[in-house]
């Protein structure tokens, strides 16, 4: 039904161009650059829609292809498509999208319409880096996506945004100009940029692991990863809500979905001679920035180091494969390491999303982050506290909820790698929870904390419908992860047979 649309095209130029539109709005009236904001952003979830229903769950190839010639001297083409790994991502994005959009409504009063704008055409870009499918491609979204949210942080952001902008913008570039030296590496052996050509070449050790460091410098500052990770917190803490929502849910994503479509196929041998790199700064991750997040008094560093912490459980899932391999002797249940690292991605996506809106709910009333600021806000905003303790305990992975799903199946394939990778890695249950219920309970819980705190009200119809509609995603796929699983499980075994095949 949808095979003659471009649906990819689609979902990265409607924002784009729908972005531009809303600039030229803005300067005539802030209200219909609002209500164009929102249409174009319905508008780009819907047309993601048809990539799920429309995808075939038998096959790992890629699907939706478009292939066109671009810089044709240098073997470059418009070429994009989405597999298992990427599709869930770009639904996730135009999603998240729409509740950014909605958030910050009536919150930004300063320059609505470019606000507004930032994000639509970032929401662009971000989905043509996972549809990317020739290196060139990739890479020129990859560096745009950031200009977005410099301005994001650097306008709408708080009192210390310019230090902020000025770190996230150079710890994600100068990372990222490894990784172009590695494609163009890797583009003069095989004459070609298609990054599907990169998975079929064979490449000696030595420089596997050279390009393998090349990526990881790009995907580890993205993602991000310990000791690459202090750019985070401070990125956070200055950007408005909607750009901690994005940060938080979508762009952290782009450095574990690099290590899926280029470390893991290209540089396998590499990837497994590394892998105990790897283990090791994800478990530092999980464990030693749990508690970094215990001691957080500023609510946006908790949940960012709460994030940092969470994403190890990603980076873990993926680098314990040849550990299960070299315990069972065979290939099998290699994926399941992966397939909860997707599924993880995807839950933080949402939880991370909406305990940022959770503080921006808090911040628009009182202006401040400060856990020791608040107290007994259940008692003047009972919806609120309703979704905070829910959010909360998905943080924490409560069985029923989706940060539960990706969790267990991590840590479950861990215990067949290795024991003390599971101990270790089974210990965020206990920080998650310490650090998050630590927050709810002098935030949420108690006596009223002040007389600021007192005179609060409780969210309305707008911030119902956000927090509303995060809930129900945060409950669905923690209950029912199987379409989730169905749709990535085909590309995963492909990976991971690849993987097998490919090595020396």
């Amino acid at each position: 039904m949808f095979a003659d649309l471009p649906l990819l095209s689609l979902v990265i130029w409607t924002p784009i161009v729908g972005g531009l539109l809303v600039l030229a709005a803005g300067s005539r009236n802030a209200l219909d650059a609002r209500v164009l904001a929102l249409l174009v952003a319905l508008a780009t979830f819907v047309l993601s829609l048809p990539l799920y229903s429309g995808f075939d769950t038998s096959t790992a190839a890629m699907q939706f292809t478009e292939l066109h010639p671009w810089i044709a001297a240098w073997s470059i083409n418009y070429h994009l498509g989405v597999d298992g790994i990427s599709m869930p991502l770009i639904l996730l994005t135009t999603f998240i999208n729409v509740l950014v959009v909605i958030a910050g409504w009536e919150v930004i009063k300063d320059k609505p319409a470019q606000y507004m704008a930032a994000f639509l055409i970032m929401t662009g870009l971000m989905n043509g880096v996972f549809a990317a499918l020739d290196a060139a491609l990739f890479y020129v979204f990859w560096e745009a996506m950031l200009i977005p949210m410099f301005i994001i942080i650097g306008v709408w952001g708080g009192p210390r945004r310019i230090y902020a902008t000025l770190k996230f913008f150079l710890y994600t570039f100068l990372g990222s100009v490894f990784m172009l030296v590695a494609l163009i590496w890797l583009y003069l052996q095989s004459g070609s940029f298609a990054i599907l050509d990169f998975h079929a070449m064979k490449i000696g050790l030595d420089a596997q692991v050279l390009i393998f460091l090349a990526f990881l410098l790009a995907f580890a500052v993205k993602v991000p990863m310990w000791p690459v990770h202090t750019w985070l917190p401070d990125a956070h803490v200055e950007a408005p809500t909607g750009g901690s929502v994005v940060l938080a849910a979508i762009m952290l994503k782009l450095g574990t979905y690099g290590f899926l479509r280029f470390s893991l196929p290209i540089t396998p041998d590499a990837s497994q001679q590394l892998d105990w790199l790897m283990i090791a700064l994800s478990l530092i991750a999980v464990v030693y920035i749990g508690f970094v997040a215990l001691v957080q008094q500023d609510m946006k560093k908790l949940i960012a180091y709460s994030s940092i912490s969470h994403m190890g459980f990603v980076t873990l899932g993926f680098f314990i494969a040849w550990r299960i391999v070299d315990n069972t002797g065979s290939m099998q249940g290699a994926g399941m390491g992966i397939e909860g690292a997707m599924v993880q991605m995807i839950s933080h996506g949402f939880i991370s999303a909406a305990m940022f809106l959770c503080v921006g709910v808090l911040y628009d009333r009182l202006h401040s982050r400060e856990i020791g600021d608040y107290g007994g806000v259940a008692h003047v905003m009972p919806r609120f506290a309703g979704f905070m303790v829910l959010f909360a305990m998905a943080n924490a992975g409560l069985p029923g909820t989706s940060g539960f799903v990706g969790e267990f199946m991590v840590i479950l394939a861990s215990f067949k790698a290795n024991f003390w990778f599971a101990f270790l890695a089974a210990t965020t249950l206990i920080l998650g929870a310490a650090y998050t219920l630590w927050m709810v309970r002098r935030v949420v819980y108690g006596p009223v904390g002040s007389d600021k705190v007192a005179a609060l009200q409780d969210i309305g119809a707008r911030e119902f419908l956000i927090l509303g509609v995060l809930a129900l995603m945060v409950l669905v796929l923690g209950l029912w992860p199987a379409p989730l699983l169905d749709v990535m499980r085909p590309t995963v075994e492909h990976l991971v047979q690849h993987m097998a095949v490919t090595k020396l």
